[in-house]
């Protein structure tokens, strides 16, 4: 047995990994925007467990000189028109067609404007698994027929894909009631929670700690920074700040907006896009995070501001509500003067981040990105033919974060539930192994042709291995 499991660890480091390529996001490192923080913690997370991950990036965003690989991820531009409502379009197709050049396991697409190239990309014969971020065709800023473009690209998107994910359950019922597909419900997460080193950011622009209000997103109609300034206008604070960071992707007449109201409002400070030990400063020393946003997907900011114990005010939209944030200040998004009321009531009566704890030990729970990279490798699993499966020896040992048990001893994983099971060796669960189940498949290849529905996929006991369980097809009896 021993030997055994000798050899499928030698064979699991020869095994062909899953390949996995990003597709529909401008770039990363250190490139606003929630599409881009979402997809270069997964891929970060996706690379630990084994997979070989490509992001498809947009040139314009990249620095000449800038790396090619990146924490283990291969990072590869194209060129894309830098104009807005095109450029997305654009980079998507040339990055499908490179896909179907390159033949990943899975062709990962996020947000349902790139999502309008999914027919395309089964056509090609790509596995496709589409991300649904936020209902993008609900923004101010698009005309008639770019919303009807990305309503018909949400179509195609949900309908063509070989798998789906949403990133909150709002997200998952409305693709549920209009287009009645599964879809998977995996939240966004937090990267890591950084300590400030200095207060180097506060004083360059002039915020005092725990006296100013902090915002992080880009200036977008969709973000409300209009009604946000208005309303700090309003609240007629005594010694308190607004900082607004981030920036913004194009000159739009709303940018411009947003730049005027900010130098005619006294106390609002415009800072510009942030990198992460910046935000880490800005989000410890915020008297309050604000976000008042007309619609959301699941908005990173707010989970990295709770992560920090930051007191945070809120539009009361569903991706705000289904957070069950229970310190949280609701308003009704659009109501200026409701904000304003939150407002006052922070300045008058600064909150206590102690208070707060509760909801963020909860939100570290459940955002960690190791727990949302094995859901979102399951859903690739799901995606793939069971032949492809096969041959990509997906039941070998796909690495998983929690750490091998010793080859060595027994011991007792803790809890009353699995305080029974043990361990010993790399695996002592009953599922058989990878040798004897090829074996065993030989032997009834003799006298029949396999067929590759009776086999699954399930997780060993111990959670350190994906191996396959026998269901022999109706009539057939596996030779014990």
């Amino acid at each position: 047995m021993n030997m055994i499991h000798r050899d499928l660890r030698a064979s699991s480091r020869d095994a062909t990994p899953l390949r996995v390529t990003m597709l529909g996001l401008r770039g990363f490192p250190d490139v606003q925007g929630g599409v881009e923080r979402h997809v270069e913690n997964l891929s970060r997370r996706l690379v630990e467990l084994g997979c070989d991950v490509e992001a498809i990036v947009r040139r314009p965003y990249m620095p000449k000189d800038g790396p090619t690989h990146w924490h283990g991820v291969t990072l590869h531009s194209i060129w894309s028109p830098r104009v807005i409502g095109v450029e997305a379009l654009v980079h998507s197709f040339f990055g499908v067609l490179r896909a179907a050049r390159t033949r990943p396991d899975i062709l990962h697409i996020h947000s349902i404007g790139p999502a309008l190239f999914a027919p395309l990309a089964r056509a090609l014969g790509l596995r496709v698994v589409v991300t649904h971020h936020v209902l993008n065709y609900e923004n101010e800023k698009w005309g008639r027929f770019a919303r009807g473009l990305l309503k018909f690209a949400e179509r195609v998107g949900m309908t063509c894909a070989n798998g789906r994910i949403a990133v909150s359950r709002f997200l998952a019922d409305r693709v549920k009631r209009d287009y009645g597909v599964a879809i998977a419900v995996i939240p966004n997460g937090i990267g890591e929670v950084l300590v400030p080193q200095s207060d180097a950011t506060l004083r360059h622009f002039g915020l005092t700690p725990g006296r100013f209000l902090l915002t992080v997103a880009r200036i977008d109609p969709q973000k409300c920074q209009l009604d946000l300034i208005a309303a700090f206008r309003r609240a007629r604070p005594a010694g308190w700040k607004l900082a607004l960071a981030g920036g913004t992707d194009y000159a739009s007449d709303y940018a411009r907006a947003v730049a005027e109201a900010a130098q005619d409002t006294p106390g609002v400070v415009m800072l510009g896009h942030q990198g992460a030990a910046a935000l880490a400063e800005l989000y410890v020393h915020a008297g309050a995070f604000v976000l008042p946003s007309s619609h959301e997907g699941q908005p990173i900011a707010v989970i990295e501001a709770l992560s920090y114990g930051c007191p945070v005010i809120l539009s009361n939209i569903p991706a705000h509500r289904e957070m069950e944030i229970e310190s949280a200040r609701y308003f009704r998004a659009g109501d200026v003067e409701g904000l304003a009321d939150r407002m006052r009531a922070v300045f008058q009566n600064p909150p206590d981040r102690a208070l707060h704890t509760a909801d963020r030990d909860r939100i570290l729970r459940r955002h960690d990105w190791r727990s949302i990279a094995r859901h979102t490798l399951d859903v690739y699993l799901a995606a793939l033919p069971i032949r492809r499966a096969v041959r990509l020896r997906l039941g070998r040992y796909i690495r998983m974060s929690r750490p091998r048990p010793p080859a060595h001893g027994r011991r007792s994983l803790p809890g009353s539930r699995n305080r029974a099971r043990s361990l010993q060796g790399p695996c002592t669960c009953r599922l058989p192994t990878r040798a004897s189940e090829r074996a065993r498949v030989r032997r009834w290849q003799g006298r029949r042709r396999r067929s590759l529905q009776s086999l699954q996929f399930r997780w060993c006991g111990c959670r350190t291995a994906f191996v396959p369980a026998p269901r022999p097809s109706a009539g057939t009896r596996w030779k014990r």
